[in-house]
């Protein structure tokens, strides 16, 4: 079992905060979504979303795009600390702390600064060469003064040599990067204009497209249009204001020095341009404040949010609305428009929605969602394609391992969902719920087909499925006194018994993946108990505990139990020796979480209750991986009972329980900590009847929006897919997937064999690979792709093998690269969807979910060849495996196996159906032509 899994893709959460942007890449129009303190892409041509690796410590408040690059993002946290990220290679170029919440941020033109807001300045740096490694990469170019309150937007001229700004205090200033000799103007230099008029915080403004006219929107829904005022107008309002540079590290004397080497060059127009108010506009919308705005320079359209999450399309400098039409329950926190204005992207923070919207056909081109409150559990489908999560929103969602999009929502329960499993056959699902139902949905057709309850109202808190996918089974004793254990037939819906024992609430039960019937559960009475169930009346068999039994999972062959409890041990129990305990482990430390802000003892006794509440075997069933209200998951080897690995789920400080020590220099006179402190002048697009605390005493699950309440880094469900290649935690962040395969920029597995370079030598080139290839030495051609680790090289080489060599070259291949054939082999015979691009209409009974798209399936992943590869994988089997059979080898081939009956169940799947096709054809053409030779008869 390898523990080498790498974070790959963050489902489950789309947008948090900050804004988002729209762009086109050579691989489509991209989506950047900040999703906390990480970074998303949805690429909306191929319906595919990946999260970039880089985390920051606090969530992401503003990202910029650079114009020239399209791949360098700059990415900005809520205090300030920033990141330069390449998003292609999903690597961070560079870093800067700022020191200052930044609320919004501009590259030039040509690429070449940036412009920030600092406070009531700008500050403009220059752009960190990507090619080159500086020690300080990003240099401060100038800092601009003159706002008297903070500044909320910066945008530049087409030619990067001027850019305004606007503010709080309701004034639009125009400033150039460089000084410029004006012998006409004051102190015979250039002076930054200002524009005032407003009643309120102007949030954005913009050039027009020839730039001789300005747009300002302000918070209260005016509109104004600001021109060069006519040549005889007196009014010098601007003039009146000596406003200044700090020049930073320049001195005057430079700063004199920059504007004489000017002094030759006749001065831009912009400069001598006089602005004047050319008319006033108003948004009307009743009680509502104007968010957000974005504009879309060459067609003039203005887009703008309300707080009543309608938002407003409009033509400038007229203003002449053209839609309007309500997207979203709550306030829309983010807008953007794509290159040629046709689509509008949207993010609302309260309800962790981002949409796409193409206005002309008046069409959805995306729209995602994750849960409004957290996760509480997952499951994997047996292809492991899918994991499906329940949360505390009462809402059953399904997500699509290779896009990253959730593809359904399931809404018929009305209480926090507990537990979700699948049918080991077919496509079945099964979701336990506390609103006292069990249900069986048919993945097929997306409908509740079946619902389970018990006599009397009971609340269900977890949930077991018997591998024949007959019988369910679901315990009970949260919020009640019942403590038992329902078990129904789900062909008839009947209840067929009720196991009682337990004298506690029960916390985890499992069944026997072998198909025996045994029924393992734990309840919080310090008990594990395991039941035969197909016995006329159950027998039991009840082992005590040291503490209260939290988890319970079964191994793969059934052959082992591991029980977590709350004393933080994980125990080992052979079932079929009476349940016999075989080993413990002592995790406390492992799992140590870490301090809370209002935490009022020491970390020693903080870590004293630390423990599991999430189990999972894999695979193979050599590890275990555990998870629990800690902010690490952490992997254990069952024979060694050692830690091989445990990784965090968060570096985010925000959260509670992520920082290790508490920081006494944030403590306020009365001992609070500042971050629990309110600060209603800190942000003015929450009012103070949004920021009041409606929570109850004592409450947990309460709205995490809400400054009062912080959220706790923790993990609630977790699970290996089928094939152990990657397993998911749904945690306080999201659906976090972990992968032993590499992903690339695109987001797509990679799969890659991990690079050796023991194994190279002199002649060990890509030109000799091939040049072997082309001898017909495929088995040498073979073993040098794999020595390289060239992807390419190796599916040129494989493919290149004659299909009557491959019996002798599976034979002559060496035992150490039979895994990595096999996982060739496997990987290129599995299915592939491609998806063209979105369709504009909703998909059928998918609430609030992926617009739907065509989709297209081939039987193998990037190759045609299905017989081919079918060759390859029988003289696999047929030659080697007595190796494949040995129980010192089944751990490391059961996931490449499972891998493979996937594809092999999927391709079957594919040649049925298209027999199915090909004979109502053929039916159809041989009726045809009955027809048409009885008309040429009857002439």
């Amino acid at each position: 079992m390898k523990a080498s899994f790498a974070f790959s893709n963050l489902c489950g959460t789309v947008y948090r905060q900050g804004n988002v942007i729209l762009y086109d890449a050579p691989e489509g129009t991209l989506l950047l979504s900040p999703c906390g303190n990480r970074l998303s892409v949805f690429n909306l041509t191929n319906n595919t979303a990946t999260t970039l690796p880089f985390e920051m410590r606090r969530p992401i408040r503003r990202i910029a795009q650079n114009p020239k690059q399209g791949d360098i993002i700059l990415a900005i946290d809520e205090v300030g600390q920033a990141l330069l990220v390449n998003a292609r290679a999903r690597v961070v170029l560079a870093h800067i702390n700022f020191k200052a919440p930044v609320r919004d941020a501009a590259f030039s033109p040509d690429g070449r600064y940036i412009a920030i807001t600092h406070g009531n300045r700008i500050q403009v740096w220059k752009t960190p060469n990507a090619l080159a490694r500086d020690f300080a990469p990003f240099v401060l170019h100038r800092i601009y003064t003159g706002h008297f309150a903070d500044a909320l937007c910066v945008r530049w001229t087409k030619d990067g040599r001027f850019f305004l700004s606007t503010s709080k205090d309701m004034t639009i200033r125009i400033y150039s990067l460089d000084p410029i000799a004006l012998p006409s103007a004051p102190l015979g230099r250039y002076k930054p204009k200002s524009l005032g008029g407003h009643r309120d915080a102007i949030i954005a403004a913009y050039w027009s497209d020839d730039e001789t006219e300005i747009y300002s929107v302000g918070r209260d829904g005016s509109c104004f249009t600001w021109r060069d005022k006519d040549e005889g107008d007196d009014d010098d309002e601007e003039d009146e204001d000596m406003e200044e540079y700090d020049f930073g590290e320049k001195d005057g004397a430079t700063a004199e020095k920059d504007i004489a080497s000017t002094s030759t060059e006749a001065p831009p127009a912009m400069a001598t341009r006089r602005w004047g108010l050319a008319s006033r506009n108003y948004l009307k919308k009743v009680s509502s404040t104007v968010v957000c705005s974005a504009f879309h320079a060459p067609t003039s359209l203005l887009v703008v949010g309300f707080s009543t999450g309608v938002f407003g399309l409009y033509t400038l400098p007229n203003v002449e609305s053209l839609h309007t039409l309500s997207i979203s329950s709550d306030k829309i926190s983010s807008v953007c428009t794509s290159a040629d204005g046709a689509w509008l992207g949207f993010g609302c923070s309260r309800l962790g929605q981002l949409l796409v919207w193409e206005w002309a056909s008046e069409s959805y081109i995306l729209k995602q969602q994750g849960h409004f409150l957290d996760m509480n559990a997952l499951c994997h489908s047996p292809d492991g394609q899918i994991i499906v999560t329940g949360g505390d929103d009462g809402k059953v969602k399904l997500w699509n391992v290779a896009s990253g999009f959730c593809i359904a929502t399931l809404s018929e329960h009305t209480a926090p969902i507990t537990a979700v499993e699948f049918a080991k056959r077919g496509k079945v699902l099964f979701t336990a719920s506390m609103d006292g139902t069990v249900r069986a949905w048919d993945l097929v057709r997306y409908r509740n087909f079946r619902t389970f309850t018990s006599p009397r109202p009971v609340q269900f808190g977890c949930l077991a499925v018997e591998a024949s996918g007959e019988i369910i089974c679901a315990g009970s004793g949260y919020g009640g006194d019942s403590f038992d254990i329902f078990m129904w037939s789900v062909q008839s819906g009947r209840l067929l018994d009720i196991l009682s024992g337990h004298e506690g609430p029960v916390s985890s039960i499992a069944f026997s993946p072998t198909g025996s019937g045994m029924l393992a559960s734990t309840s919080w009475d310090k008990s594990l108990k395991i039941w035969e169930c197909f016995k006329g009346k159950a027998a039991v068999d009840s082992i005590t505990l040291n503490a209260d039994a939290l988890a319970v999972a079964y191994r793969f062959d059934g052959a082992e139990i591991c029980v977590a409890t709350l004393d933080g041990q994980l125990a080992f129990f052979d079932p079929r020796e009476g349940a016999r305990q075989t080993g413990v482990l002592e995790c406390r430390r492992d799992i140590s979480p870490g301090r809370k802000l209002d935490d009022k003892v020491s970390a020693r006794a903080n870590a004293g209750g630390s423990h599991f509440n999430t189990l999972a075997y894999s695979a193979d069933g050599s590890c275990i991986l555990a998870g629990g209200n800690s902010n690490w998951v952490c992997l254990y080897n069952v024979q060694e009972k050692v830690l091989l690995k445990r990784w965090p789920l968060t570096h985010d400080s925000t959260l509670d329980g992520v920082t290790d020590r508490l920081d006494n220099r944030n403590l306020t006179e009365d001992g609070r900590h500042i971050d629990l402190v309110d600060d209603f002048a800190e942000d003015d697009e929450m009012t103070f009847a949004e920021r009041a605390d409606k929570s109850l005493p004592g409450g947990k699950r309460t709205d995490p929006t809400q400054r009062t309440t912080r959220a706790v880094a923790r993990c609630k469900s977790l699970q290996f897919s089928p094939s152990g290649s990657i397993w998911a935690a749904a945690s306080t962040q999201g659906l976090l997937i972990y992968s032993l395969e590499a992903r690339n920029a695109a987001g797509m597995g990679g799969g890659a064999e991990a690079f050796d370079p023991i194994d190279l030598d002199m002649d060990l080139t890509p030109d000799n690979v091939r040049s072997a290839m082309n001898d017909g030495q495929s088995v040498t051609a073979i073993i040098g792709a794999l020595r390289l680790g060239d992807q390419t090289l190796l599916a040129e080489v494989y493919e290149h093998v004659k299909p009557q060599d491959i019996p002798l070259v599976v034979q002559q291949m060496p035992l150490i690269h039979l895994p990595a054939v096999l996982r060739l082999v496997t990987r290129r015979m599995a299915p592939s969807t491609t998806t063209s691009k979105p369709i504009q209409e909703k998909e059928k009974a998918l609430n609030g979910e992926l617009v739907s798209a065509r989709t297209t399936t081939t039987a193998s992943g990037g190759s045609p060849h299905v017989e081919f590869h079918l060759l390859w994988l029988a003289s696999i089997l047929g030659i080697h495996g007595s190796t494949l059979r040995k129980s010192a080898n089944s751990g490391n081939f059961a996931p490449i196996l499972r891998s493979a009956a996937s594809a092999l169940q999927e391709i079957s799947a594919n040649v049925n159906r298209m027999a199915e096709d090909n004979l109502h054809l053929m039916l159809y053409l041989w009726g045809a032509m009955r027809e048409s030779g009885q008309e040429i008869e009857a002439a």
